[in-house]
Order: C-alpha cells, then sequence, then structure tokens
C-alpha cells in the first residue's frame, strides 16, 4: 500500500474542552507513539484523515515538525451517531519490521442452491511487514455444498503474510437454508418468550357455524313476530 501523506500539528492543548475546540475546526486530537518514543499529540486535518482511513490498514506518512513518521492507526474513536472521528491512536513503524493487523475477509461467488452461508468472523488477524499490509483478503465460496467449512488455515495470504491466529478458525460454515416452516417455527417460539399470543383463525366450518347460527337467530325473531 502506498504511503498517505498527512501534515500534522503539535497539540499543547488536553482535556474534553480543548477537544471539542479542536473538533470545531475540522481537526482531530491524536496520539503518535512507538518503538520506545515519548508520545507524540498533535492534531490531524480531519477531512483528510477520514479519507486515509477509509483504506483498511492504511499506512500513514505524518509530517510532523519537519520529521516524518511512519504510522498505522491503532484505535480509532468515532462518535457513535454521527460517525466523525473524535480521536486516533497511531502506532509508530518502521519500514522492514512486521506488525500483526486485523484485515477484513470478503466473500466471492456462490455456494450451492439451498444453501445458507454464515460468515463467522469477518477479519482474520495476520503478521506482515508494516510497509505491505494487505488491504484485504477474498474468500471463494463458489459451489460449495451443505456441511463445507473454511478455515483461517484454507485462506490463500499475500505474499509475504502469515497468520496470526489458530489455524482452526472457522470463518466460513455452508449449512442448509431454512425451510419457510422452520421460519414460522423459530418466529413461535420468539413470540412465545416475549409473551405475545396468536390469535387463531377462523376455521371454514366455525365460519358455516356462525352463519348458520345468524340464520337462525333471524328465524326466531321473524316467528317471535
Amino acid at each position: 500500500m502506498a504511503e498517505i501523506k498527512i501534515a500534522a500539528e503539535s497539540r499543547t492543548e488536553f482535556g474534553k474542552g480543548a477537544a471539542r475546540r479542536i473538533r470545531r475546526a475540522d481537526q482531530v486530537p491524536a496520539v503518535l507513539y512507538g518503538h520506545g518514543s515519548d508520545p507524540l499529540h498533535l492534531t490531524l486535518p480531519g477531512h483528510a484523515l477520514m479519507l486515509a482511513l477509509k483504506n483498511s490498514n492504511a499506512l500513514l506518512s505524518i509530517e510532523l515538525d519537519g520529521t516524518t513518521h511512519l504510522a498505522i492507526p491503532k484505535q480509532v474513536q468515532r462518535d457513535p451517531l454521527k460517525g466523525f472521528i473524535e480521536h486516533a491512536d497511531l502506532l509508530i513503524v518502521k519500514k522492514g519490521e512486521k506488525v500483526v493487523v486485523d484485515v477484513p475477509l470478503t466473500v466471492v461467488g456462490e455456494a450451492a442452491p439451498e444453501t445458507l452461508l454464515v460468515l463467522e468472523n469477518a477479519t482474520v488477524s495476520l503478521e506482515a511487514e508494516a510497509t505491505h499490509i494487505p488491504t484485504g483478503i477474498e474468500v471463494s465460496v463458489e459451489g460449495l455444498e451443505v456441511g463445507s467449512q473454511i478455515h483461517a488455515k484454507d485462506l490463500t495470504l499475500p505474499s509475504g503474510s502469515t497468520l496470526a491466529v489458530d489455524e482452526e478458525l472457522l470463518i466460513v460454515n455452508i449449512t442448509a437454508a431454512p425451510t419457510a416452516a422452520d421460519v414460522e417455527a423459530e418466529l413461535a417460539d420468539a413470540e412465545a418468550e416475549a409473551g405475545i399470543e396468536r390469535d387463531e383463525p377462523e376455521s371454514e366450518n366455525g365460519e358455516a357455524d356462525a352463519s348458520a347460527e345468524a340464520g337462525e337467530g333471524e328465524a326466531a325473531e321473524s316467528e317471535s313476530e
């Protein structure tokens, strides 16, 4: 992945009030740390950081006071409602060193008919060179039948990357697609647990009996008159 250059500024104000002022100026408070150096408190341009982090495991080239630091996002805090970036922790990396990152998985292909695909894990942890972090891994499920499974060991890893998780970690599980009866039974169980009672539909005989009773009542009223 190419380095994404971002110009940073040193930050001297701290606390919630300072953070709010920084965000109002379309900046993001951040901390840059790693390799035994003292943490560097800085601000980053909000829009540029947002665009950079659209790339999974982005490799950032942070330019600060005439010095360039290579870094990867370690933890990013976002507003739970609006989604904007509130704070970022960045980890300093060096060319050639290995880092452990979570790489997103993308399912491609179509499993066999009447199957249900369950993605048990949407990411997998890999050890990769800091300057060659994979952006994603494709997982093919083309033609897989019921009972098929894909584990971490079955993934085709990018060159230079190795698994950082148990190789038996389940990634994809192919099961039988539920029938209409299965869905109805599951819905009924859920309603029963929630204490919801269903109205029983009237049978055809019940409707006929009700009509007959209504007819007899009308006849009785005519006779009494």
